[in-house]
This record gives C-alpha cells, structure tokens and sequence, in this order.
C-alpha cells in the first residue's frame, strides 16, 4: 500500500534530496508507515531521516547542511505547534538566502470515523487553527497546501525549483493528515519526476548598457571599492572577486558579512565592520555595492562622498522583503554575483581596456597597501599586547580567537585549511573575523540573520553536509557566546550531534550574559543612567552564578568539557579539547570566561 507520503518522499528522493531532519507528531502515521515499508523491503529509506528533540535544532541543522552542500534538505514539523518550534531558525533561513523545504502536516479536519486519517486524539481539535502557514508566510519564497496525493509529487517539485531559484530561500508545504493517509496507486509511484525539467531560473547577467558603464566609471576611478557581505555564500565567487580586484587594484571591503567572500590575506582586502564608522567611504569615488544587506549604517555618519558613483549587484538590489531600505545610486542591478563577476573581468581583461587603466594602477595599488598596513597593524598590537583584560587574569577575545586558531593550525592535518568555522559570536562578530583570519571559500558559515540559536545545530547539519560533499573536514569549530549557546538549545543539539557521530568542537565566549541588548541601549542613552549600571542590574547578566556550559553538553550526549577562566589555562585546555574532537570523536566544549558585560 503507498499513501501520500509515500509519493513525497520518492520525489524528494528522485529531486535529489538525501536528509530529512524530523520531530514527528500525530499528523505523521503515513510517514512512519512508510519509513518502515521501505525498511522492510529495501533495508532502507530513500531520504536519511534524521530525528531531531527540538524543531528549531532540526531547521538550524538542515540550514547547515544546505550551506555546506549547497543542496536542499528538508524539515518535516508537526502541525501548528511544530512550525511555531522551528522559531528563528524561520527567519535565519530567510535572511541567509537558504533553500530548506518545510513540510508541516496539519490537523484532519473531519472528525469522521468512515474517513482514513480523521481526528482521533484529544489534542487535534487543539491543533485545527485557522490559518496554519500564516505563522510563517512572510518569511517564505512559497508556501502551498497538498490537497490531493494525485498531484502531491508536482507541488513538491514545484516548491523546490521556487527554493533553488534567486532570491533563494525556503518553502513550506503542508497537509491534512486525511490527505498524507491517501492510497495512491501504485502505477502512479513508478512514475519519475526530472529534476532536470524542474531547474531554478539561471542566474541573471548584468545588462551590456550596465556592464558597459560600470567597467567605463571603473577604468577613471582614483579609488574603487567594492563593499561585499554574502558573495561568498556561492564559494565559486571568491576567486573571481579577488581576480577582479587583482586586475584593476579595486578594494574589498566587507560589511556585516555572512561568508569568507575574498582571502584575509589577499593585498586588496582593506576592512571590515559590523555597522561601526568606515572611513573608506570619505575617500572613495566609485562604490560597487555587491551582494551586501547593510552596506553602512547612516546614523553612524557613514555616507559616500557626494561625487561618488554607486553601482548596486544584488539579486535582490531593492531589498524587497526588508520594511526600510534605501542606498542613492547611479545603478540597481538584479543580477547574480557570480556571473557578473565573470562578466566585469571578461570585460576588463584585455591589452586595450588594460591599458587605458595602467597609469592609475601604480597609485591605486600604493593607496590599498598602505590602508592594508594599517589595518593589519592595528589588529595585530591588539592581539600582540591585550592578553589579559582589566583584571589581570581573563583572557581578552582577540587572545582566545588568536590562540583558537593556532591551536587549531598546529593539531589539524591540513594546519587549518581544511576547518570550517561555524560563527555565531554576535557582540563579538567583529573580533572572531578579524582574528579568524579566514581564507579558504567556504570555511566560514554564518545564519544571515539575527535570529540566535544556529550556531550548534547548524554544526551537526554542516557534519553530514560534508560527508555528503565529500568535503571531510578536519574540524568543525563553532564560536558561540554564552547566550547563543543557550539559545542553541544545547541538551537537543548535543543529544543530536552524539546520536549521529557528528562530533565537533565548541568555544564558548561567556561574558556572563547578553552583551548586544547593553550596547544597543549605550548607542540610545550613551550617558543615561545605565551606562554605569552592571549587566547584572540591567537585567541582561546570567549570574551571579552562572552554569558551567561544558556540562550541560556533558550531560546531554557525552561531550567532552571544561571551563577556562584564566588565559595562561587557555592554551592547554584548547589543545585537549581539539584533541578529543579528532581522536576520540567526541564532541568538546570550552567555556571560556571573558571579560563580563
């Protein structure tokens, strides 16, 4: 007998999709029916289920195993209830332009007992709303009801072309219980469907009027810059940016990023921020503004000079999901950054083009070393000199991330090439970049969003993504702070991750709390009566005794865990930590205390 969700899992199959990170509930009989249907007689199930306590942990893991691969996965919830758990991983997979498929089932609606699938348990009638995919309809490329199982199999085709397809992102898919209990014939499941006749829409090039008169203000310009956050997401861009920028001596800066989008150490590479002042901007006299979200914060006196010409390349360039968003400029260009990357350097790559920017080469060249210099100077006194903070004792973040990496550098095979960094610092964001010193496409994930709690989940999805890529990394490294991990729901994550032998290792930068609410309320009331008032007594602090966070992934799967609280214990403890990620395969937690907010 094959049902409705027997058809939905063969296409998701057929489409290519190998994992599906589950919380089941009352709406799934079909579903586990069918999962042992084909255990029984394959010894298999065509999707790899994986079982996940927590819905937010589910969608955090399917994010990190999509970014890795960069294929879809797919989440399958519960009901109402279920799609409220996926909770601001929802928002994460939006804003980080990720295709997940969400599949929730719903509440029957017929309370018949001559229906298959009917409402048979008290807690239906409770879950019969009104509206089930308005909890997170704003937030997807596409949203549809399965009505019937006839066609189930096209609307699952249908929803991941829209999911693969510029602006990316993700889709949700839901049905009546009565409908997943469907019989289907069986001549309808030897039918296949062709991912191949389901493509996403190509990536879009840059228009010839448009390539024409970037490459025309780019070959006069006195200081081009390129501001960039989320190219690296398609890693195939690195290289092609760091070509372009090689070519014409254009420099790259990065706001807000998401990705590794060009080498830390590439000689064009002159900055980075987290909404804070750019200087660059008063100098600059052409700005590409490629693939980046906040390309500077207004309110903080960043603003282009007046005679600056502003090219905007994004697939989405007018931000059309955010509620405010406005940059002046000479172009908006919908295109995909990749392809017009490749354009731009096909346009400039030739003697005649070249030539006429030779002479301006020389001193654009001269210009972005000097700002490198001083960048790179400023950040290495601060690793160089700020071991301890005020106390005498604590490690100071750019001493632990330095430390983290050359820890990492010296006990992986690769010496840290072959690491991904899994980033949700938040407060620290700034820090973990600078000191991370990233270089390999790919080797940083970040959500996209703002929404906490990516981080762990994310770090067992991005595991099975790179068994599936055949990537195997040495390591997986996660950054966290105190409050991302809690938000990460850990005893699900870490449950999760020893379940499913995807160890990694976590570095916890505890201020004792919520640094981010303290700073935003600094940036309002930057004199007010609690700029001199504790974390504590502004009600953001988690003490004055807080858990050890090692050992609540301890207790939930076994990890290995120790907390730090003075820098001459750090280095130790981080090489035992890496050790037993790499030979024990178990994972490992540092808690480390940092300076408190």
């Amino acid at each position: 007998m094959y049902t409705t969700a027997s058809l939905i899992f063969k296409t998701l199959a057929d489409a290519g999709i190998t994992h599906a990170f589950v919380n089941w509930g009352n709406d799934h009989p079909a579903f586990l029916e069918e999962l042992e249907r084909e255990r029984v007689e394959s010894g298999k199930t065509v999707v790899e289920i994986v079982t996940c306590p927590h819905e937010m942990v589910a969608l955090s893991a399917a994010q990190g195993y999509a970014q890795v691969t960069g294929r879809l996965a797919a989440v399958i919830v519960h009901v109402d209830v279920g799609t409220q758990g996926l909770a601001g991983a929802v928002h994460n997979v939006d804003r980080g332009h990720t295709p997940v498929l969400i599949y929730a089932g719903a509440a029957p609606q017929s309370a018949d007992k001559r229906i298959k699938g009917t409402k048979n348990e008290w807690p239906m009638w409770l879950q019969d709303v009104p509206d089930q995919p308005a909890i997170v309809r704003q937030y997807m490329r596409y949203t549809a009801q399965i009505q019937s199982g006839l066609n189930a199999g096209r609307m699952v085709m249908r929803a991941l072309q829209i999911a693969t397809s510029e602006p990316k992102g993700p889709v949700y898919l839901w049905a009546r219980r009565e409908t997943s209990e469907e019989e289907i014939d069986p001549s309808i499941m030897k039918e296949t469907l062709s991912i191949e006749r389901w493509p996403a829409v190509d990536g879009s090039a840059l228009a010839a009027p448009a390539l024409k008169e970037i490459v025309d203000a780019l070959l006069v310009s006195q200081f081009p810059l390129i501001i960039t956050a989320h190219s690296g997401r398609n890693p195939k861009t690195v290289p092609l940016l760091a070509e372009l920028s090689n070519l014409l001596a254009i420099g790259v800066f990065t706001s807000c990023p998401s990705a590794v989008c060009i080498p830390w150490t590439h000689p064009h590479y002159i900055g980075t921020s987290f909404g804070g002042k750019n200087d660059l901007l008063d100098h600059a006299d052409l700005l590409i503004l490629l693939d980046v979200d906040i390309p500077w914060v207004d309110s903080k006196g960043n603003k282009p000079r007046d005679d600056a010409r502003v090219f905007v390349i994004d697939s989405d360039p007018l931000k059309t999901t955010f509620g405010w968003s406005h940059v002046d400029a000479d172009l908006l260009c919908k295109a995909d950054a990749e392809v017009a990357l490749s354009q731009l350097i096909a346009a400039v790559d030739g003697p005649e083009l070249k030539g006429l920017a030779a002479s301006k080469l020389p001193t654009r060249r001269a210009r972005l070393q000097q700002i490198r210099s001083d960048w790179v100077n400023s950040q290495e006194s601060a690793e160089q000199v700020k071991t301890l903070t005020a106390d005498g004792t604590t490690p100071t973040v750019p001493f632990l991330i330095s430390s983290l990496r050359n820890v990492v550098a010296a006990q992986t095979p690769s010496h840290g090439e072959n690491v991904l960094w899994v980033n949700e610092a938040i407060s620290n964001y700034p820090l973990t970049w600078a000191y991370l010193r990233p270089e390999q496409p790919g080797c940083v994930l970040q959500s996209g969003g703002s929404s906490l709690g990516y981080c762990l989940g994310a770090s067992v999805g991005a595991y099975l993504g790179g068994i599936v890529a055949d990537k195997k990394y040495d390591l997986i490294t996660s950054v966290v702070g105190d409050g991302t991990f809690l938000f990460g729901i850990p005893a699900s994550a870490y449950w999760l991750a020893n379940r499913y032998n995807t160890p990694f290792l976590t570095v916890v930068l505890n201020n004792g709390g919520w640094a981010s609410p303290r700073y935003s309320m600094l940036g309002v009331y930057p004199d007010g009566v609690g700029s001199t008032a504790s974390g504590q007594q502004l009600s953001v602090g988690f003490g004055p005794e807080a858990p050890d966070y090692s050992q609540v992934a301890v207790a939930a799967g076994g990890a290995w865990g120790k907390r730090v609280e003075k820098a001459e214990e750090l280095q130790s403890v981080l090489q035992e930590a890496v050790r037993v990620v790499l030979e024990e395969k178990r994972c490992a937690v540092v808690d480390c205390i940092i300076e408190s907010i």
